[in-house]
Formats: structure tokens, C-alpha cells, sequence
């Protein structure tokens, strides 16, 4: 098997065009289609059809999918691996994590955990969502965090919790003294959304959808820490969770409900239950217990 081939079919699924596979691999286009077609002459299989020079990935590319992750997340964590093994340094805790969750779930988990495994040493791995499909299929971690639903089949997440999403707007804005807003509350106010790669895109323009109300972009950002911290420069609104905004925004940001209620799930997933069992149990309770902290602050999670 050819891996270059592998990798362009991999980063065509990720990025939706082999223009940008094909940028991500420092290649010519006309070289990326070759290692694809190549690849599928080896299998004798057609993994895309053309549509107005987009690639639709077919059934058996979606089957292949989440097999060649595992292959390329194995052959990428080899190099890492050998080295652990040579330094002789004990083995760490692996945790892969969502960007937007680490600052207000994850890093505080953590430090909870390590009042009771004091001398355990912890790997934290943080990716966005689009790219944790590659790392969940390695099983060299122990415990993983992420909105739900997965973006690969498996591992079977289990559910944390449903946190409401909410808008996020600068104290100071008049805003941000109301109970609740809706839409037509915040047609004036610039939407800083986040890019429709992400979950949280997909949920609010489903619901909005489903309303048949709309609200018109100002500015869109691919992660939600740098919305937050537009919204605290008074540049205007974005949608959050207790779980998400950076607790030292807080003193600076207000999360005000929003009808109608929009949900977004956090799910944990554990690969193997007979690895680090004690430490994966004591930092699924930590998750747990900071969830619950940050929900009671919101007072509705």
C-alpha cells in the first residue's frame, strides 16, 4: 500500500476537495489525483464520483474511511512511541480533548485529578473537533473529551451532559442585562459565528432553520475561544456554553438564554476499559464534578 496515496484519500475526506488535500500535502494537484487513482486501482474500488468538480465520497470510501485513520494515527505515533521507549520515562495518562472544552472542563478536571495521583504523568493532546476523527482512531490515549456526536463511529462515547447553548455578548452591552433573547432581539447586533465545520454552527442554523428566522453573519471564526474574546471587545454576539467560555472571560462576558432552546452534548469515550482503569475512573469523575460546578453557575444545565 502506498502511504502518500493513503494520506491524500484521508485528507480528501477532512477537507472536502483534493485542491486542498493536495495543498496539505505540498503537491501538485494533478499528483494528488494520481496517488488517489492509484489507490483505488490497487483496491479495485471507486472511492469518489465527480459533482461540478466536487468529489463525493462513495459508500465504500465511508466504510475505508476510519480504517485508514487508524493505519496513518499508528504509523504518525511511531516515531513518539520509540522514543518513550528508549528514555525509560513511565508511561503518561493520555487525555485528547475538543479546543473548546479544554479550558473550562479539561484543565480544571486535570487538577483535580492530580490530588489524588500526584506523581502521574499527564499527556494532554488538544485538537479541533474536524481533526480528533484522526487521533480517535489510535488507541495510545486513555480518555478522550469532545462535543458529541463523534466525528467516526467509533469509539462509543458516553454521554456527560447537555449544555445550553446561550449568547455570548459583552457586559457592558445593554444586552446583557435581559433574561432571555430571541432573534428579532438581536438583528442590530454584529453575529460572530463559527464556521460551518463546527457543531456548534450546525445546531444553531438547524434550529433557526426549523424557526424559519435567519441571522445574517458579521464575522466568522473557525474556533470559539477567538469569538469569545471578539464578544469581550464589544464587537458583538456569538453562541456559547457554560462548558466552553474561558472561565477568565467571565468577569467580562454574560451568557444570556436563548429562546429557543438549543442544546449541544459533551461525551467522554474511554478506548480501553483495562488500561489505566483507576486513573481513567478518577478522571471521569473529575469531568464530572467540574461539569456539574460549571452547570450550577448557569443554574439550567
Amino acid at each position: 500500500m502506498n502511504l502518500r496515496s493513503l494520506k491524500v484519500f484521508a485528507l480528501v475526506m477532512e477537507e472536502g476537495t483534493l485542491a486542498r488535500a493536495a495543498k496539505s500535502m505540498n503537491l501538485s494537484q494533478s499528483a494528488a489525483s494520481r496517488l488517489l487513482h492509484l489507490l483505488e486501482e490497487e483496491f479495485a474500488v471507486r472511492l469518489f464520483r465527480r459533482d461540478n468538480r466536487r468529489l463525493i465520497p462513495t459508500a465504500e470510501a465511508e466504510r475505508f474511511y476510519p480504517e485508514a485513520l487508524r493505519i496513518l494515527s499508528q504509523i504518525d505515533g511511531l516515531p513518539h512511541f520509540i522514543q518513550e521507549i528508549q528514555s525509560g520515562t513511565p508511561e503518561p495518562f493520555r487525555i485528547i480533548a475538543q479546543t473548546r472544552i479544554v479550558n473550562g472542563l479539561v484543565i480544571p478536571a486535570i487538577a483535580l485529578l492530580r490530588d489524588t495521583f500526584v506523581d502521574q504523568p499527564i499527556k494532554l493532546e488538544i485538537y479541533p473537533r474536524r481533526d480528533l476523527g484522526r487521533r480517535m482512531m489510535n488507541d495510545r490515549y486513555d480518555v478522550g473529551i469532545t462535543a458529541l456526536p463523534l466525528p467516526v463511529d467509533q469509539p462509543k462515547p458516553t454521554l456527560l451532559g447537555a449544555a445550553p447553548l446561550k449568547v455570548a455578548i459583552a457586559k457592558d452591552h445593554p444586552l446583557s442585562r435581559s433574561t432571555v433573547l430571541r432573534p428579532e432581539d438581536v438583528v442590530d447586533v454584529p453575529y460572530i459565528a463559527l464556521d460551518d465545520t463546527t457543531v456548534i454552527r450546525r445546531i444553531t442554523d438547524q434550529k433557526l432553520e426549523a424557526g424559519r428566522t435567519t441571522l445574517k453573519v458579521a464575522h466568522e471564526v473557525s474556533l470559539g475561544s477567538a469569538a469569545y474574546r471578539l464578544v469581550q471587545r464589544g464587537i458583538g454576539f456569538t453562541f456559547a456554553d457554560p462548558i466552553a467560555l474561558d472561565p477568565e472571560l467571565e468577569e467580562e462576558v454574560r451568557l444570556v438564554d436563548w429562546e429557543p432552546r438549543m442544546d449541544i452534548d459533551i461525551g467522554y469515550f474511554i478506548p480501553n476499559p483495562d488500561g489505566k482503569g483507576d486513573v481513567s475512573r478518577a478522571f471521569v469523575d473529575a469531568l464530572k464534578v467540574i461539569y456539574a460546578q460549571r452547570c450550577m453557575e448557569q443554574m439550567d444545565c
